[in-house]
């Protein structure tokens, strides 16, 4: 059956006009995410007790920059981090830090990172996957559940808030 000659007139309208309105809005979530960002927080939430942990301190440092032409760039570093003098500091100082480039694109409320290189090589090649949301000049962000180098592989969510540079 051909389901143009059973749509009606006004079905067809509007669904054209729900797909305009999702490309549009997606569109000026593309262009709001374009820009630099500095780090406001990194909480790590358990899958299985839902317990939110600061895990890089009340005040990490870091920035993300987000480009028009699809370039992903974002760095992370635990507070209080100090200049490592021996192997044991140097282990410690890559347990405090996320790093990680690629090229990025924006569908379905997500944003997904194709990574080319990573402070965890294990990342190289894969896709980080990040629902978006923004509140004012923050743009949060947060993974699926997924287990973390860092913390001795326990399944957590990633949740990241940046704060819009001027």
């Amino acid at each position: 059956m051909n389901l143009e000659v059973v749509m009606s007139p006004w079905i067809r309208w509007g669904f054209l006009l729900c797909t305009l309105t999702l490309v549009s809005a997606q569109a000026q979530d593309e262009a709001r995410i374009v820009g630099n960002w500095r780090l406001v927080s990194v909480v790590y939430e358990d899958a299985l007790t839902h317990e939110r942990t600061p895990v890089l301190g009340l005040h990490p440092v870091g920035y993300q920059i987000a480009t028009a032409s699809g370039r992903w760039l974002a760095l992370v570093t635990g507070e209080g981090r100090g200049v490592p003098s021996n192997d044991a500091e140097r282990a410690q100082a890559l347990k405090t830090m996320i790093s990680y480039t690629g090229r990025y694109r924006v569908e379905d409320h997500r944003v997904i990172t194709k990574v080319e290189a990573a402070w965890n090589q294990s990342w190289v090649g894969t896709e980080q996957i990040r629902a978006y949301r923004f509140e004012g000049d923050l743009l949060h962000l947060e993974s699926p559940p997924q287990p973390h180098p860092n913390i001795d592989g326990r399944v957590v969510k990633i949740i990241v808030t940046w704060a819009r540079e001027p």
